[in-house]
């Protein structure tokens, strides 16, 4: 018998023990007066008076006529004190078959020890569930990558920094709806099930429904819903949801993630520019309480206004190469080929424009810095730029040299709409399967007239990290997307 079983054996022991004794050890509910926190914080007010607190047992030391415990809630963690001479024999013996990982009731006085520790004087201790499982066995925390994330609720006991990630996650997403609402944009929700993915170049997930007897997708985006309420008479519309894109695991990316986007009416996307760097200041602002914070031991200051850097501009600047002119797309091949960029067989110059910006500029924009003029190719949803249509009227947000946001002037002439999703079309049928699907009744709202618009999308994950100083968008999802246990030999986590 290994270990695992003889610590159940011994576990399920003390609960016949404690059902003999006519104790319920799986309460129905139990009233609490205070937290942890409350009384840490409060003491001068606190002391002396009569408190009942809950939580989990982290730590126990019996004394044999004392017995100390710390009880941990989600504010913190609280010491509490047990005399045998004051709760009587029965209920002390059984208090010493409590294990760490109990969940208890705790009601007494808030006293000071004689070495100077807050606790809790305890007349009455009430068992409110019993662990089955041992806690691991250093209760500082875990450590192994692998088991925070696949059971995160020990991660989450064990780990106190780890909740405090999510709990500013909260705050982020309830400041940007904050600040989204200050400016009368109202929240709305769209279908996750799709019959056509579309809003991003992204491989879909792949459902059927029964009763209808079709195929249907989880969103990749959230964009054309959203806009179609434009069409409908909505002048500024936000979402935040889940997104599903069928892909990689990286520290970067999980299959399914977080977004906020959304849409104003008679706007543009210089308009949506100076929002997008007014509302991420005002999170940042709201949870640090400066515009200045260390991501990864680097320095970023989000003050406002952020760098403007046209695309071809930072390509020049970073790799020396100037597309602006380069003409055709065999030209664009071939310095792609002198230069050692990989590209696929027929690859346009657009294509190719973005792949240098992916592979020498990208890496260098640590502070916030908005990337203009994509071309067109890249950017099948963004209206054309009036003086230079082969790019479009769109902006990247990058931080670390991570994308945190996507947005432009919303292309809203119906006819180039429909040519553009048959270019598309066309590259999906030479095996470009992120290429959009012809989205007729998309295309079917656009003729009955979009005001212009001005659209963005933000990865709420990726903001997370960096307000948090997390390495990984694993560290700040709660429950990430992993191998079933017996399929996992190790993570195949890319960097």
């Amino acid at each position: 018998m290994d270990n695992t079983n003889d610590l159940w054996r011994i576990r399920l022991e003390k609960l016949d023990l404690i059902r003999q004794a006519d104790i319920e050890p799986y309460a129905d509910r139990y009233t609490r007066t205070h937290k942890a926190l409350d009384i840490l914080e409060h003491f001068e007010e606190l002391e002396g008076q009569d408190v009942s607190i809950a939580g989990r047992i982290m730590s126990k030391r019996d004394q044999g006529k004392v017995i100390f415990m710390h009880v941990q809630d989600f504010s913190g963690r609280i010491q509490t004190y047990t005399r045998v001479d004051e709760l009587g024999q029965s209920l002390f013996d059984l208090i010493t078959k409590f294990d760490v990982g109990d969940i208890v009731g705790v009601e007494g006085k808030v006293f000071r020890t004689r070495r100077g520790e807050i606790s809790v004087h305890a007349r009455l201790v009430k068992l409110l569930s019993k662990a089955m499982r041992p806690l691991p066995e250093k209760f500082h925390g875990l450590t192994n990558v692998e088991t925070r994330y696949r059971q995160r609720y020990l991660d989450l006991v064990m780990n106190p920094d780890v909740r405090q990630v999510f709990v500013v996650r909260s705050k982020i997403i309830r400041f940007m709806r904050e600040f989204l609402e200050q400016r009368e944009f109202l929240e709305v929700e769209t279908p996750t099930l799709h019959t056509i993915p579309g809003g991003a170049a992204a491989r879909p997930f792949t459902t059927h429904h029964n009763a209808l007897d079709i195929d249907l997708y989880l969103r990749i985006a959230l964009e054309l819903p959203l806009k179609r309420l434009i069409v409908g008479g909505f002048e500024k519309v936000f979402e935040i949801g889940r997104t599903f894109r069928n892909e990689g695991i990286s520290i970067k990316h999980n299959p399914e993630f977080t977004m906020m986007e959304l849409y104003q009416a008679y706007a543009n996307y210089e308009d949506i520019m100076e929002l997008t760097e007014e509302m991420i200041a005002y999170i940042v602002q709201k949870v640090h309480g400066t515009l200045e914070i260390t991501y990864q031991g680097q320095m970023l200051q989000f003050q406002t206004p952020w760098r403007r850097l046209p695309m071809l501009e930072g390509i020049l600047e970073y790799s020396g190469v100037d597309f602006s002119n380069v003409i055709t797309d065999e030209q664009a091949r071939s310095i792609a080929q002198e230069k050692g960029i990989h590209i696929e067989v027929g690859a346009s110059r657009g294509k190719i424009i973005n792949e240098f910006f992916e592979k020498f500029v990208e890496p260098n924009l640590i502070q916030p810095t908005f990337i203009t003029g994509h071309p067109v190719e890249i950017s099948p949803l963004a209206k054309r730029n009036a003086a230079q249509p082969e790019y479009t009227d769109r902006f990247e947000a990058f931080i670390f040299g991570r994308e945190l946001a996507n947005a432009f002037s919303e292309l809203n002439d119906p006819i180039d709409q429909r040519q553009r999703f048959e270019a598309q079309a066309a590259e999906r049928a030479k095996g470009d399967d992120e290429a959009h699907i012809l989205d007729e009744d998309f295309v079917q709202a656009l003729e009955y007239g979009l005001p212009p618009t001005g659209g963005l999308g933000i990865g709420i994950d990726r903001l997370v990290m960096f307000l948090t100083d997390s390495a990984s968008i694993r560290d700040v999802i709660l429950f990430p997307t992993m191998r079933p246990r017996d399929e996992s030999v190790q993570e195949d986590i890319e960097e």
